[in-house]
């Protein structure tokens, strides 16, 4: 098993729980870690053997830039269950999303969600 990574993949999108947040948007970060055997594309050179991360990010920004959630939970969930359901490739997946800057009274990098997707044996 290999894994492959995208950090901080950045989006501006209309998420949160507050109308503020969903009218004037915030910003984005989010991480995706697949596990994979990912050694036939080492052998064979070629995309269709691996994850194409560039899909994978084209899903990502689908969702990012689909409908209005309130958490970044419900963000996490859809990102998962469609890259997971798009690469049967993956026997494990791990979503991480970012939210910089929310909106709490003390001041703080980030929130940040992270769950994790498992094909059964």
């Amino acid at each position: 098993m290999a894994t492959l990574t995208l950090k901080s993949l950045c989006f501006k999108a209309y998420h949160g729980f507050y109308e503020e947040e969903r009218r004037q948007g915030n910003r984005f970060e989010v991480d995706l870690t697949f596990t994979a055997g990912l050694r036939p594309a080492g052998d064979s050179d070629r995309l269709e053997d691996t994850i194409d991360y560039q899909k994978a990010a084209d899903i990502v920004q689908k969702v990012m830039e689909g409908p209005s959630q309130k958490l970044i939970e419900s963000l996490t969930k859809r990102i998962g269950d469609q890259l997971f359901e798009s690469f049967p490739k993956a026997e494990r997946l791990q979503v991480s999303v970012r939210k910089l800057a929310p909106p709490i009274d003390v001041e703080t990098a980030y929130s940040e969600t992270r769950m994790s997707w498992r094909r059964s044996l």
